[in-house]
């Protein structure tokens, strides 16, 4: 049970990580403040920031679901999964490790978002807000494809938690970019101070969460892998 709880906090902390990545945050900002401006009432702003956000986390839930859920339904693909999980999720932790540190990149480009889609979604306020959610999370750049196929999914069907964790995901995705909702609604100039803190907290968390895969990585190869240690 204990280790339940730790991994969906690590869920929730990997959607954290995800939201305030310059690429990510960048994006969630833009998305939020198109639609604000709109909206003009500070209280419609944050209205707007919080159904964003629950698009956000809806599509990534939905996702997660999918996936996990469809992979675990097979007995012969969860029976493979029960036997062969352990050691393949030590070179995948070093693997994503590598990548956070900048040791490795993965040469894909992140999805684009038609220019129409927002210009569209402003006009239905605080609901288009919340489709637009759904869309921007859909349009995975590398570092949001690396936490959610790479770490959360394995994690996932690990424990058999096909809706807890890709929730606490999602919700971790949607707490930053609420703050920065509220930020909008207090006033733009605070918004810009917040993005540099921001930027230089999730460059010290990432280089931390990388050395942990790292190490976890290193560990599960030595012992699943490996087997020298017991």
């Amino acid at each position: 049970m204990v280790g339940y709880l730790l991994a969906v906090a690590w869920s929730l902390w990997l959607g954290i990580l995800t939201s305030i990545h310059p690429c990510p945050l960048a994006a969630n900002i833009v998305a939020v403040s198109y639609i604000a401006r709109r909206l003009g009432q500070p209280r419609q702003v944050l209205l707007a920031g919080l159904a964003y956000t629950m698009g956000r986390a809806a599509a990534y839930m939905a996702i997660g679901t999918a996936l996990v859920g469809g992979l675990l339904s097979s007995p012969a693909v969860a029976a493979f999964l029960e036997r062969q999980m352990n050691r393949v999720e030590g070179p995948v932790l070093i693997l994503v490790g590598m990548f956070l540190l900048g040791l490795l990149r993965f040469g894909f480009r992140p999805l684009g978002v038609a220019p129409w889609i927002p210009q569209h979604a402003d006009r239905f306020g605080v609901c288009g807000a919340g489709l637009l959610g759904v869309v921007f999370a859909l349009t995975f750049c590398p570092i949001s494809a690396t936490y959610f196929f790479l770490n959360l999914i394995p994690l996932a069907i690990r424990f058999h938690a096909s809706v807890a964790m890709p929730l606490a995901y999602g919700v971790g995705t949607a707490l930053p970019v609420i703050a920065f909702a509220g930020l909008l609604a207090a006033g733009a100039g605070t918004v810009g101070r917040a993005f540099e803190q921001v930027r230089r907290f999730e460059w010290w968390a990432r280089q931390i969460t990388g050395i942990l895969f790292v190490l976890v990585g290193f560990y599960y190869s030595l012992k699943w892998i490996f087997e020298v240690i017991r």
